[in-house]
């Protein structure tokens, strides 16, 4: 038997953060003292939440034990808002870390279709209904939408699952327009929660009406998403173009390495101790490494003082 003890109900929005993950050298554990630093850096920069265990923060790197041990204690040190993500390629190990995060007092879960393996629209739609009645059920859940790494969730699939209630929003990460477009069109229809998942799209989702957005950026660049957020909010359009191009300017770079070396990077010029990759540089990789260094430490002090709300 579980007793929920979930600190909230409702659904994200505003900014949230998907989180790096600092990990120890020379194993596939998490580096929690570095964690509770950056917790307090994102916190001090007012973010809305934070989500745990995205795709920024690696989470299939770490075992179950290592996840729900994260979460157990973040919970306690944050200020705002904890989510977990608690995508598995079973059912079973989704239904173990959804189980585990609630009872940790976890704001909300993300899931993603299960991964690696492909499978169909119906087997995923069942993949979701199993889930959700088995899963704590006064905890909100996103469906976790990001194909580039995984299977899919159809409009189709979404639809079903957003309209009877079963599932509190979506998460899209797909970076594509007409996708969450025709997201937005079902948001019109019956409101949830739909967070932008991609920071590409940010600035227009918001100005779209969106309730929100999750940022793999904001991990390092905390005080330049919650300015556009709240550009975005006050309609402010000179504002939103300014910091939408200067986000564009670190995405731009982000391509050059594997996700999220650019963002980690980032973060440990921020002060966040979270240098150590999953896998090594090669040399020439290493050598564009530096020079996005140079670049982020030269463009930064720029970018924080446009960012002060005037």
């Amino acid at each position: 038997m579980h007793t929920r003890t979930s600190k909230q109900t409702i659904s994200p929005s505003g900014l949230y953060v998907a989180a790096v993950t600092p990990r120890r050298r020379g194993a596939q554990e998490i580096d929690l003292g570095a964690t509770w630093e950056l917790i307090d850096f994102l916190c001090s920069h007012k973010v809305d939440g934070i989500v745990f265990m995205g795709t920024t923060g690696e989470f299939l790197h770490f075992g179950i034990e290592e996840r729900i041990r994260l979460v157990s204690l973040a919970v306690k040190r944050s200020h705002v808002p904890i989510w977990i993500n608690v995508s598995h390629s079973t059912l079973d190990g989704a239904i173990e870390l959804a189980n585990a995060a609630s009872d940790a007092g976890a704001a909300g879960l993300l899931l993603m279709p299960p991964y690696y393996f492909r499978y169909s629209p119906d087997e995923i739609l069942t993949f979701y209904r199993k889930f959700a009645a088995a899963a704590p059920v006064n905890t909100p859940v996103l469906l976790y939408h990001i194909p580039v790494f995984n299977n899919g969730i159809s409009l189709d699939v979404a639809a079903q699952l957003l309209k009877d209630g079963t599932f509190a929003g979506i998460k899209d990460s797909s970076g594509d327009w007409d996708t969450f477009a025709g997201l937005k069109r079902l948001y019109d229809e019956a409101p949830f929660s739909l967070l932008a998942g991609d920071d590409n799209l940010f600035a227009r989702a918001r100005a779209e009406g969106a309730p929100g957005g999750i940022s793999g950026v904001a991990s390092a660049l905390p005080e330049l998403l919650v300015a556009l957020n709240r550009a975005a909010v006050a309609a402010n359009t000179g504002r939103i173009a300014l910091l939408d191009a200067r986000l564009r300017e670190f995405i731009g770079w982000l391509g050059f390495f594997p996700t999220p070396v650019g963002v980690k990077e980032a973060a440990v010029l921020r002060g966040i101790k979270c240098a150590e990759h999953a896998v090594p540089f090669s040399p020439r990789q290493e050598a564009k490494l530096e020079e996005f260094r140079a670049w982020f430490k030269a463009w930064l002090p720029v970018v924080q003082k446009e960012c002060v709300d005037l």
